[in-house]
C-alpha cells in the first residue's frame, strides 16, 4: 500500500503499539495474539490487524504475533532505525524542556543545533549544546544539512524563519506555533503541537457529562 494512502489515524496509533510492544518485551513476552493485544490496548482485534495490514504480513495463522519482531517492523516503518538531524529555534522555557529532556536518538532524530535572537540566553549551555545566535543559521545549515525543525518561537517570526529553512534543505517541522505551515507548502511533514487545545480537550473531558452527539 502506498504511504499516501494509509490514514492518518492509522499513522497515529504506530506509535502506541511500539510502545506497548517495547513493555511487552521489556516484561518478557516472546509472541502475543491480536486479540490480547487488543485487549491490553483498549481496541479491537480487527482494527489491529487492519492497521498491521497496511504494511504487509507480520503474524502467523495460529500462532500471532512475534513481540520483538513485530516491534522491530514497526520501528522500521516509523523510521526508527535511521537518525535525522534536527534543530530547535526558540531556547525559551518551553524550548529549554523540549532539548533537556526528550530522548531524541530513541524516536529517529539527534539534536545538533539550538537557536534564539535573545542575547541573553545565546551562548548558554542546554545538555551538551550552546545556544547560537539565529543570524547564523543559514551557515549553519549548509554545513550540517538538518533535515528537521522544531518550532518554539513566537507565530509572527515563524513565517519567515520557516521559509529560510525550506530553503536551506529543512523537510519536516514539529511546530509548537500557532502558525499554519502547510499555507504555502503542502508538500512538507508537519505535526502541530496545541498545548492549549489539548488542556481544553481534557477541560471537556472533565466536565461533559457525554449527552452530546
Amino acid at each position: 500500500m502506498s504511504k499516501n494512502t494509509i490514514s492518518n489515524s492509522v499513522i497515529r496509533r504506530l506509535p502506541r503499539y511500539y510502545r506497548f510492544l517495547g513493555e511487552l518485551e521489556v516484561n518478557g513476552y516472546v509472541r502475543i495474539s491480536s486479540r490480547e493485544l487488543a485487549e491490553k490496548m483498549g481496541l479491537t482485534a480487527s482494527q489491529i490487524r487492519q492497521d498491521f495490514n497496511c504494511f504487509g504480513e507480520f503474524g502467523q495463522q495460529g500462532y500471532g504475533y512475534n513481540v520483538s519482531g513485530l516491534k522491530s517492523e514497526i520501528g522500521r516503518i516509523l523510521g526508527l532505525n535511521k537518525i535525522s538531524p534536527m534543530i530547535l529555534l526558540g531556547a525559551g522555557n518551553l524550548g529549554r524542556a523540549i532539548a533537556s529532556h526528550i530522548d531524541f536518538k530513541s524516536k529517529g532524530f539527534e539534536l545538533v543545533g539550538i537557536f534564539d535572537t535573545n542575547p541573553t540566553v545565546i551562548g548558554d549551555k542546554i545538555g551538551n549544546l550552546e545556544v547560537s545566535d539565529v543570524a547564523g543559521l543559514d551557515s549553519f545549515c549548509d554545513e550540517i544539512k538538518p533535515q528537521c525543525a522544531i518550532l518554539c518561537i513566537p507565530s509572527e517570526a515563524a513565517s519567515k524563519e520557516v521559509e529560510r529553512l525550506i530553503a536551506k534543505g529543512v523537510k519536516a517541522f514539529w511546530n509548537f506555533t500557532h502558525y499554519d505551515l502547510r499555507i504555502n507548502h503542502s508538500d512538507i511533514a508537519v505535526e502541530n503541537v496545541h498545548l492549549g487545545d489539548s488542556l481544553a480537550t481534557l477541560s471537556y473531558r472533565l466536565n461533559s457529562d457525554g449527552s452530546n452527539c
